[in-house]
């Protein structure tokens, strides 16, 4: 596909849907200590809505990973399109009104589509922002390092885990690392624009920590039909510090 069929498919492109069940209220708030704040724009609804947030590095800086045009569509396309759309949703379903995005989350049922949907984008996509950086990184170290090491034997069984999980995910959808209710880590993978913090929705329940996105959009124009590349090469720009403070505050 070349780049100018690309734009013009992608603003026609970018919602999700899918997948079932209950997570610990014990747990609700730190889920909410770990998404939301001010240094995470967007998550808290303001008075006009919700926000896009921005991405806190230039579309290019991902570059050889990710290339700048990609990231331009992603972000302000796909991205800016999920808030537009989640704050059209909420304002006919006043059951959602002023509620931060992972009670939303948290409360969806199963026709609560356009919520689903929107709010799933909305909430990924500002994750997955926080989780990426140009350079990366390296490798995780200290309490999430032995945490890793204890629920998947070791760094290198986690990795081949979480890229099997992002690899099989049949059509769009992501692969996480996830904190459940007990405070272990968990691998799994969800369908379109779900996540483990719909409890009512998804088998694996907990607070996503990292998490990629294997929608073609977000990695077609450089890797085409060859997703087990990009999730080798996203390894390289995942920013471990952010991650592992993530899996501090759920901790306690």
């Amino acid at each position: 596909m070349k780049k100018r069929e690309f734009l013009k498919l992608s603003g026609v492109v970018g919602v999700g849907f899918i997948a079932a069940p209950f997570m610990a209220c014990s747990h609700k708030n730190l889920e909410e200590k770990v998404i939301t704040g001010s240094s995470e724009g967007g998550i808290n609804p303001s008075v006009k809505g919700f926000e896009l947030p921005p991405l806190g590095f230039e579309y290019n800086a991902l570059e050889p990973v990710i290339d700048a045009l990609t990231m331009e569509i992603h972000h302000g396309k796909h991205h800016g399109s999920y808030v537009n759309k989640l704050n059209d949703a909420i304002k006919n379903n006043g059951r959602f009104s002023g509620m931060a995005i992972e009670s939303i989350l948290r409360s969806l049922k199963e026709d609560d589509t356009a919520v689903r949907n929107n709010g799933g984008g909305h909430y990924n996509h500002s994750l997955f922002w926080k989780i990426i950086s140009p350079g990366g990184s390296n490798k995780p170290d200290g309490k999430l390092a032995e945490a890793i090491n204890s629920s998947f034997g070791s760094y290198e069984a986690f990795i081949a885990e979480f890229s099997e999980l992002a690899k099989s995910r049949f059509g769009s959808g992501w692969a996480w690392l996830s904190v459940d209710a007990a405070g272990k880590l968990f691998a799994s993978s969800t369908s379109n624009q779900d996540n483990p913090l719909m409890s009512n929705l998804v088998e694996r329940r907990g607070t996503p920590i990292l998490g990629i996105d294997v929608w073609e959009h977000a990695y077609y124009l450089t890797y085409q039909n060859r997703r087990p590349d990009y999730i080798k090469s996203f390894m390289e720009i995942i920013n471990w510090t952010e991650v592992a403070a993530r899996f501090s505050v759920t901790q306690g």
